[in-house]
C-alpha cells in the first residue's frame, strides 16, 4: 500500500480490506455469555426475488447503527442474518425468466423447476448477502439462515403442529391481506381467480392497509 495519501478516496482500497479483517477476527460473532445482557436483532430477511434497493440500505444501516451501539455498551449483541424464500413472488420471477427463454414451467416438471428454484436462490441469495457485506453490515455470518433451510423448515412445522393441536390455529372462511403478486398469479389461473374477492365490508370502498393501500383482498372458499 502506498505511503502517500491519495488525492481522492477510493473505497475499493480501504473498505473491502477492513471488512475482511473484521470477518477474519469474528468481531460480529456472538456466543452465549451469561455475564452479559443479551441484545438481539433478527434481520427482516430480504426476499430472494432480486437484489437489495435503497429501502433495504436505509433499514439495514439503522439496524447496524443500533447493534454496534449495543456492542459498545457491553451487551452480548447478535445481529442474526438471513434471507426469505418468498415462494410465490420468487416463482413468478422464475417463470418470467423461463418465458424469456422460451421454456414453460410444465416443460421442466416438478423436479426440474425445483432445481431452477435452488439455482435462483444461489444466485440472488448470494447477491443479497454480498450487498449486505458491501454495506459493512455487522451481522454474525456464521449464523446465516435461509427460511427453507432444513432446521428452519423443521422448526416451523413443529411449532405449527403444536399450535394447531392447542387450538391456536384453525381454518377460517377468509384470508385477508394477500399481496399484489398473488393477485397477478391468480389472474393467470382462472380456477384460483374466481375465489379472489375485494373486501369493502372490512375496509370500506377504496381503502386498504397502510402497507398495501387499495390492495386488500381475500380468498373465499
Amino acid at each position: 500500500m502506498s505511503k502517500e495519501l491519495a488525492k481522492t478516496y477510493d473505497p475499493k482500497d480501504i473498505e473491502d480490506r477492513i471488512y475482511a479483517d473484521w470477518l477474519e477476527n469474528k468481531y460480529f460473532h456472538a456466543e452465549v455469555d451469561h455475564s452479559k445482557t443479551p441484545f438481539t436483532i433478527v434481520i427482516p430477511p430480504p426476499n430472494i426475488t432480486g437484489q437489495l434497493h435503497m429501502g433495504h440500505a436505509l433499514d439495514n444501516t439503522m439496524q447496524d447503527i443500533l447493534i454496534r451501539y449495543k456492542r459498545m455498551q457491553g451487551y452480548n449483541a447478535l445481529w442474526q442474518p438471513g434471507t426469505d424464500h418468498a415462494s410465490i413472488a420468487t416463482e413468478v420471477k422464475i417463470i418470467e425468466t423461463l418465458k424469456s427463454q422460451g421454456i414453460s414451467k410444465e416443460d421442466l416438471g416438478r423436479e426440474g423447476f425445483l432445481e431452477r428454484a435452488w439455482d435462483w436462490k444461489k444466485e440472488y441469495g448470494g447477491r443479497i448477502v454480498s450487498q449486505l457485506k458491501k454495506l459493512g453490515s455487522s451481522c454474525d455470518w456464521d449464523r446465516e439462515r435461509f427460511t427453507m433451510d432444513e432446521g428452519c423448515n423443521r422448526a416451523v412445522n413443529e411449532v405449527f403442529c403444536k399450535m394447531y393441536k392447542k387450538g391456536w390455529i384453525y381454518k377460517g372462511s377468509r384470508r385477508a391481506g394477500t399481496g399484489e403478486v398473488i393477485i397477478r398469479t391468480a389472474q393467470w389461473d382462472s380456477a384460483l381467480a374466481k375465489h379472489l374477492v375485494w373486501l369493502p365490508e372490512l375496509f370500506g370502498p377504496g381503502k386498504g392497509t397502510k402497507r398495501r393501500p387499495n390492495r386488500v383482498w381475500a380468498f373465499v372458499e
